[in-house]
């Protein structure tokens, strides 16, 4: 059996704000890292900036509007190329926060049909480009929804150039010793859906987490550890 790709080695950190920070993972890729206020304990949450073909795309960009008001000042000042669209990889506040910031750009913001519906019923802004399950093809990325996990609507991204794989909450990180926020989830199908994503990206070399540090494919391994254990 061949040996697992491994992921390559992540830049070093840097600041935007006390709550923002961007991480480069390959070339044209950065991990973005914001907090969440007070309220919610400062609990970091991960998304992505993808910059190709001249434009920029933004997975889950921040908790806040102005989190992301501020990531999209980063990218106009130091990438240069206009944001293209964003994505929501759930309706969580986590993933959906930021998505006002770019709508009143008239950015597309892109999630599954059901995020947008949960969205709505919250009174929160819906993402202004559902799709129907399972696969959407945007730019460089695939949008997969492998079922009901973390949450029902949990999708994840694959940029295939890079071999990253943004797993987002329904993958849990090396040092997570449990599942964390079960509030909507759905612990039968959430194995066959981390099992899932085993078999459609078995070339993944780097897997980033909704929480926690990016790893590589035995975060999937991982996660089913933890699900396997809570099930016993």
């Amino acid at each position: 059996m061949a040996p697992a790709p491994q992921p390559p080695a992540a830049g070093p950190i840097t600041s935007l704000t006390e709550e923002l920070r961007i991480q480069p993972l390959a070339p044209g890729v950065w991990r973005l890292v914001a907090l969440s206020g007070e309220d919610w304990g400062r609990i970091p949450a991960n998304g992505l900036v993808i910059a190709e073909g001249g434009g920029v795309l933004l997975v889950d960009p921040g908790w806040t509007e102005a989190q992301a008001e501020r990531l999209l000042q980063w990218v106009e000042d130091t990438l240069k190329v206009p944001v293209h669209a964003g994505v929501a990889t759930h309706f969580h506040a986590d993933r959906t926060g930021g998505l006002r910031a770019l709508q009143a750009r008239g950015i597309p913001t892109h999630a599954l049909a059901l995020t947008a519906e949960l969205t709505s019923q919250q009174g929160r802004p819906a993402p202004s480009q559902p799709f129907p399950a399972p696969v959407h093809r945007l730019g460089p990325v695939e949008l997969f929804f492998p079922g009901p996990g973390h949450a029902p609507d949990n999708i994840v991204v694959w940029h295939a150039a890079s071999g990253i794989l943004f797993g987002g909450c329904m993958v849990k990180d090396l040092e997570a010793s449990s599942l964390g926020n079960l509030s909507d989830a759905d612990l039968a199908s959430w194995p066959r859906s981390v099992e899932s994503l085993q078999a459609r990206y078995p070339t993944a070399r780097t897997v980033v987490p909704g929480h926690g540090e990016p790893g590589d494919a035995s975060l999937l391994a991982h996660t089913l550890e933890l699900l396997r254990a809570g099930s016993r």
